[in-house]
């Protein structure tokens, strides 16, 4: 999918369109838009913490936005502003910035296949914003997130009356997937899905559990009784074992892939079906568990083994350690009491911007690149490429 080339947050925000009216303007569209941003790079959550944070550097921020009439706006202009906000439109413009932000980060989340492939992963999870249920609206949010990088490359809002399963074909329509594998938790293990996903191109890994339950029951059972002779085994069958420590515990891992049961199951494009077993012992204790998942997969054995299919498994989880995680407790957004118009929706593409950008940064840690450029409105309003207005 082509996408405008921005060079700053602020190039792509400045396309989105402003919805107010020409009479009563008092502010420039690009510096609402400016001081918004400048304050969530800066580790302000809401808001009323964004119009406070306007407030408490309002000579800095004159002396480098210089606003026409030398004024700022107040909180409720702010507000109006958020609540008003084209957000499909913002949302494809900072698609767009982070298409760039991910083409110049290093090569993380990718695999390499047997011959020499590299193939990209990108995690599909959706996100309920816990602060806009509170008042009766829920939003759930789904977003299309780079393994490793963390990097949001889109997302869209799931319809109130519908669920993650609808959304998601909207969220890749359009999108060339060559290259790319699509990883995707049980929920959204669908045949309608799995079928888009090799129609633009792409691979998908999908875990499976009972909500698909011939599929679950034919690969548990597949498993659990392999049919195979020997010399069948080795030729369909594979195995790689991860042993690591940490935060207390022992963790193997075991994942098993073969390609035995795929003639038999319809299902688009399938190539591999997987068992996935992780065994915990905590150190201190001793006690021990052992959790078993299921999953299949688009990829063939020579675009990926048990050993990349393990990488692409894990590197599922980078949309709730680098952005799910970040967004609720870092940001703050699940505190968040904003309800009306878009200003909730808003709120979370401006954060997946800010965090996409510290990511292709080179933070790793956003609350210490909070705090570094709350430190200094400056570095805040540089980083993000805000000008005079």
């Amino acid at each position: 999918m082509d996408q405008p080339q921005y060079n700053t947050l602020m190039d792509a925000l400045q396309q989105v369109p402003d919805p107010r009216k020409a009479r009563g303007k008092q502010y420039p569209w690009s510096l609402l838009l400016a001081l918004a941003c400048g304050a969530l790079v800066s580790g302000q959550k809401t808001a009323h913490a964004i119009a406070h944070w306007v407030v408490l550097h309002a000579t800095e921020l004159r002396e480098h936005l210089r606003p026409p009439r030398d004024r700022l706006p107040s909180e409720s202009t702010l507000r109006r502003m958020l609540r008003a906000i084209d957000v499909q439109v913002l949302e494809q413009q900072l698609t767009g910035y982070a298409e760039r932000l991910a083409a110049e980060t290093s090569k993380t989340g990718i695999i390499t296949s047997p011959t020499g492939e590299e193939l990209q992963g990108q995690a599909i999870d959706g996100k309920e914003v816990r602060g806009v249920r509170a008042h009766g609206q829920p939003l759930c949010l789904v977003s299309l997130t780079g393994h490793g990088s963390g990097i949001v490359l889109a997302q869209t809002a799931v319809d109130q009356k519908s669920n993650e399963i609808t959304a998601v074909p909207r969220l890749l329509a359009g999108r060339d997937l060559q290259g790319i594998v699509i990883t995707v938790d049980a929920l959204l293990c669908q045949r309608n899905l799995a079928q888009q996903i090799v129609q633009q191109r792409g691979h998908y890994l999908m875990v499976v559990k009972e909500n698909q339950p011939e599929l679950y029951k034919a690969i548990a059972l597949f498993f659990e009784q392999p049919p195979w002779l020997r010399h069948e085994r080795a030729l369909e069958y594979q195995v790689h074992r991860t042993c690591n420590k940490g935060h207390g515990r022992w963790e193997t891992r075991l994942l098993e892939s073969s390609t035995t049961l795929c003639r038999y199951l319809d299902w688009p494009g399938v190539g591999q079906v997987l068992r996935r077993q992780c065994k915990r012992v905590i150190r201190k204790t001793g006690q021990v568990s052992l959790e078993t998942t299921y999953g299949i997969t688009s990829l063939p054995p020579a675009q990926a083994g048990a050993a990349q299919l393990e990488a692409l498994w894990r590197g599922h989880w980078t949309i709730e350690n680098t952005l799910h995680y970040v967004r609720d407790v870092t940001m703050g957004e699940d505190a968040g009491q904003m309800h009306t118009g878009h200003a909730p929706q808003a709120l979370a593409a401006l954060r997946n911007g800010i965090i996409s950008l510290l990511r292709w940064k080179g933070w790793t840690n956003i609350a210490d690149a909070l705090r570094y450029y709350g430190a200094s409105v400056q570095r805040a309003l540089e980083l993000i490429g805000a000008a005079p207005t």
